[in-house]
């Protein structure tokens, strides 16, 4: 793993090709999984916020959701999840999914780009198929990047292969919008460096 300041990379992110494709995958990733998106503590109050903005762009059934269970619910002890739907085996697609010609998006990123709100959506979502873990607390917390690589986001993996995409340039933003530029800039720095000891090329 590659070490920037307090994470932990996963060596993954040194040549893994990725570049979402929504008109194949159709948004699965906000449809399936054993809960819904991981919340951190201080974006509960921002879910919270968003829904009567959104609860237009609902299905009835998500609707139903959050007036009985609320936006997102505590899955273990100290941990949340956005509320989910009820799957055909278990939690389905996230209350804040809008559906638009077949394909899967969030509600609150499509009033984002919209100019509606200041709050794109959860972090966890914005990173995927990034995944953090957190271990031990306030400055000598230690973040865990891994890539959580699934079955379908193939489409996305073929995309970046086409299209020469790194998954570490794909989530530029996100990753920025986590950890800061400078965090940033330092991962790309180390990145770079890896690949030039496996004798791999840089994008052009």
């Amino acid at each position: 793993m590659l070490s920037v300041d307090h994470t932990l990379v996963s060596d993954d992110l040194v040549d893994a090709r990725f570049a979402c494709d929504l008109g194949a995958c159709k948004g699965a990733c906000c449809l399936v999984g054993d809960a819904g998106a991981p919340v951190l503590d201080d974006e509960r109050e921002r879910l919270d916020a968003a829904v009567p903005l959104v609860l237009p762009l609902l299905t009835d059934e998500a609707r139903r959701v959050i007036a009985d269970r609320g936006a997102w619910e505590e899955t273990a002890p100290g941990v949340y999840n956005t509320a989910c739907v009820n799957g055909p085996a278990g939690p389905g697609a996230c209350v804040f999914v809008a559906y638009e010609r077949g394909v899967a998006l969030c509600s609150i990123e499509k009033l984002y780009h919209a100019g509606q709100t200041d709050w794109p959506k959860p972090i966890s979502c914005a990173l995927y198929p990034l995944r953090v873990q957190t271990l031990g607390h306030g400055d000598d917390a230690l973040d865990l990047v891994n890539y959580e690589q699934i079955d379908l986001c193939d489409p996305a993996r073929r995309r970046g292969q086409r299209e020469n995409v790194r998954l570490s340039d794909f989530l530029e933003g996100p990753l920025a919008r986590a950890y800061g530029q400078a965090w940033l800039t330092r991962l790309q720095t180390a990145l770079a460096q890896r690949r030039n000891a496996l004798g791999q090329e840089e994008r052009a």
